[in-house]
């Protein structure tokens, strides 16, 4: 790369602005800006934020449903050099005090929804300024909208090196304190240039946005992506499956981000058969291995399920499934794009290039995050010494150089000796009809070490007992891997990501509760 090209956030929405001024930006409630009316946006908010002393090197932080302010916060500080620190709303009070104070944010923009929360925590951070996304006007609180409107566009930036922290983005915390991944502007830069040689971008693209912003996954796979292209972004303030299919319809989608439960939720919506999804030409799913059976669906009414593989310390991009593999490669994660390596380590540490064998997926390239906010001991634990990132996700390469993930390290069940992965349970249990959603965890057991469970949402006027599961997924899987307990429950517990959360699974099934079988 040049040395003297500005990759970062702010730089290049400010050329693609200033090359197609007039093409739709940003869709939302009703409301569409041009690029050259959400850039007017930025500059106005980032002079507001220099004016409120942030620096080249602070951090901004935001915390609130999907909504315009997001990303004219993200812009905005990446304008000024700082590093945007987006958080995850569904927090309890104390999770998101420890957030704010690791990454020493000095002004955080609130939705209206999540003001209450942030005040119930302002005693115990370091925040200076507190802006309201929604305007609301409160002690303490000065509305966005009057930030923007008060200032005219920022007269100058400064030079940010590729290198620099563009986003610091908290990992779920599911087990332990959340660790930041520094994502530099030029990982971000770099997870695009990926995606342009793989997924088929075009300008006059309408993406569709409705996982959660704070997520990589609703960030960066389409979103930022569409726009370096001059495409338009339909933003959806959280999902909702019929708000989808109608907006599909309605404002002629032609690309969108889901993980596995969306897509799931939408087949199961009265109106999925009805609805018009002719234009809607490139669903990427990842977070998540996705069923045979939902994949089956999708393709019956003409729309290839591309599966995605990333994290959000890879930016995310790591592997992808083009297209023309779809129904070839069913299952399978496809293969890194042209700027990123992948290989699998086996438990010695070696490299495993046998192909079925499994190995812990490692990554490296110019979209692997920075490292971790203010923790170089995981930095050095996560990415070793020649750059390669130990990601903890279990897979295989096929003889064609395919990659499929198995499972979590994690999340392996170790029954008997004999490891099994939850994933490929999964998928055997999904073809049973009474199933609208499962998932399959480990739990202790004197005899075996572990047993394998299955926490199952059953379809409406349904009933399923373990004799009856074990039957159909028995049909492809081996004795051992089969449930010996079943647990039905009316939701499975996921973060906003659409991830299920099994360490709440497993401390829900205590020894004795539930139906028991062998």
């Amino acid at each position: 790369m040049a040395p003297n090209v500005d990759v970062s956030l702010g730089s290049w929405f400010a050329r693609r602005a200033a090359a197609t001024p007039d093409r739709r930006a940003l869709s939302f409630e009703g409301t569409t800006r041009t690029y050259a009316q959400f850039l007017d946006r930025v500059d106005r908010l980032a002079a507001g934020l220099r004016a409120g002393g942030v620096c080249h090197g602070d951090r901004v932080g935001f915390l609130g449903l999907n909504q315009p302010a997001f990303f004219e916060t993200m812009f905005a500080a990446a304008r000024l050099g700082a590093s945007f620190v987006p958080l995850n709303f569904r927090l309890t009070g104390p999770e998101l005090a420890f957030i704010i104070g690791d990454a020493g944010i000095h002004t955080l923009v609130v939705d209206d929804l999540h003001r209450p929360v942030a005040e119930s925590v302002r005693p115990d951070v370091p925040v200076r300024r507190y802006l309201s996304a929604d305007d609301a006007v409160a002690e303490g609180w000065e509305p966005l909208a009057g930030v923007i409107a008060s200032h005219g566009r920022i007269s100058a930036t400064e030079p940010i090196d590729a290198d620099e922290v563009a986003v610091i983005m908290y990992t779920s915390g599911t087990t332990g304190r959340p660790k930041g991944a520094m994502l530099t502007h030029g990982n971000l830069w770099w997870n695009n240039v990926n995606a342009f040689h793989t997924l088929d971008i075009v300008q006059d693209d309408v993406t569709l946005v409705v996982a959660p912003l704070f997520h990589i996954g609703g960030l960066n796979v389409t979103t930022l992506v569409t726009w370096q292209k001059g495409g338009e972004v339909v933003l959806h303030r959280a999902f909702d499956p019929g708000a989808c299919l109608e907006a599909v319809s309605r404002q002629a989608v032609t690309t969108m981000f889901a993980v596995p439960a969306m897509l799931l939720f939408m087949s199961q919506h009265p109106e999925f058969g009805e609805a018009d999804l002719t234009s809607l030409r490139m669903v990427v799913c990842g977070g998540a291995p996705v069923p045979e059976a939902l994949i089956k669906t999708y393709n019956g009414v003409g729309i290839p399920i591309n599966q995605g593989y990333g994290l959000t310390e890879t930016a995310p991009l790591v592997t992808f499934l083009t297209p023309e593999f779809s129904l070839a490669k069913v299952g399978s994660a496809g293969k890194a794009p042209l700027f990123t390596e992948v290989r699998l380590a086996g438990a010695d540490g070696g490299v495993v290039t046998e192909p079925l064998a499994r190995g812990e997926v490692c990554v490296r390239g110019p979209n692997v995050m920075k490292g971790y906010w203010n923790q170089p001991q995981a930095t050095t634990a996560a990415i070793d010494a020649e750059g390669w990132f130990h990601t903890g996700d279990l897979g295989y390469m096929d003889e064609d150089g395919f990659l499929y993930i198995v499972d979590r390290v994690k999340d392996m069940v170790l029954t008997g000796g004999e490891n099994v992965y939850p994933a490929e349970v999964e998928g055997a249990l999904f073809q049973h009809p009474a199933i609208a959603d499962v998932a399959v965890v480990g739990v202790p057991d004197e005899r075996w070490g572990e047993a394998v469970a299955a926490v199952a949402v059953l379809k409406e006027n349904t009933s399923l007992t373990l004799d009856e599961l074990r039957e159909v997924a028995g049909r492809s899987l081996a004795r051992f891997k089969l449930p010996t307990r079943l647990e039905v429950v009316e939701a499975l517990p996921r973060n906003p990501a659409g991830k299920v959360l099994k360490f709440e699974l497993r401390a829900q099934l205590a020894p004795g509760s539930g139906t028991e079988g062998s």
